[in-house]
């Protein structure tokens, strides 16, 4: 028993404090990190998907004006 309100009393004090909520704010921040780096991942993955479709739309536009340029 004596163990237990030792306990209690610590997170009761850490908790004042403020530090009991430290690893909260940590684990919300690494959480807010990944979905950023999954969000910038998606966004560099459009960026090229939007680059070879330019790429591959003016190759269409220089093939389709060589027969017109003849």
């Amino acid at each position: 028993m004596g163990r237990l309100t030792a306990v209690l009393a610590l997170v009761s004090c850490l908790g004042g404090c403020g530090l009991a909520g430290s690893g909260t704010a940590a684990t919300a921040g690494a959480t807010s990190e990944a979905q950023q780096a999954a969000q910038a991942t998606q966004a560099e993955a459009r960026v090229k998907q939007q680059i070879d479709a330019s790429y591959q739309q003016a190759a269409e536009q220089r093939r389709a004006a060589e027969p017109d340029g003849r």
